[in-house]
């Protein structure tokens, strides 16, 4: 089945809100988010970065804003979607058609397309792998008390090194500031340890 028919097939779906979630499409394709098929439901997205998701559960429905931290809400209406789980996406429920208030539903809407075309994202810092560049490799294979004292860091100071360090443009600025994270890690210090108190 095409991405098109299985949006179709979920809209079309009887449950108690199909008219609930098929006004809350109408609105999203009102604007210019494109409508796709993720993860079994209709997600809308703009410059392939996904915005808000409809969806529809036992109890409620709603929508799921993706990087919904960065909306004002000046209604109050959002929840943390999964506790714990997630720190970026917020939850828009509804219990009846009658609840939906088209012209907030829009401003939120619109609020979430202006913060991805501004590229507000939350970037996940834990759990996710760090990726040690080569250069720093290269240095801590040449020296066992620079390998001793990075792996001694937490998880935290050794992903600032490995970012600042793999952000930079070009070679030469990579290597600048290897020989910097060189000389401070043999200090046993973290990348801005002056910066922070005690």
């Amino acid at each position: 089945m095409k991405n098109q028919e299985k949006i179709e097939a979920y809209y079309e779906k009887e449950q108690p809100f199909k008219e609930g979630i098929a006004l809350l499409r109408e609105l999203a394709l009102n604007t210019e988010l494109n409508e796709t098929y993720k993860w079994g439901i209709p997600v809308y997205t703009i410059d392939n970065k996904n915005v808000l998701g409809i969806l529809a559960f036992k109890h409620h429905f709603g929508i799921w804003f993706y990087n919904g931290v960065f909306l004002k809400d000046p209604k109050d209406v959002l929840e943390n979607a999964q506790e714990g789980k997630t720190k970026a996406m917020r939850h828009w429920k509804f219990a009846s058609l009658e609840e939906i208030d088209s012209t907030a539903v829009l401003s939120y809407f619109q609020e979430a397309i202006a913060n991805q075309k501004k590229g507000l994202v939350l970037v996940p810092e834990k759990n996710k792998p760090i990726s040690i560049p080569p250069l720093l490799i290269k240095a801590m294979d040449n020296n066992k008390d620079l390998r001793m004292n990075y792996e001694s860091l937490t998880q935290y100071k050794q992903r600032e090194y490995c970012e600042y360090i793999s952000q930079a443009k070009q070679e030469k600025t990579k290597l600048s500031r290897l020989d910097k994270s060189v000389s401070l890690l043999l200090q046993g210090l973290g990348l801005h340890d002056k910066y922070r108190k005690g």
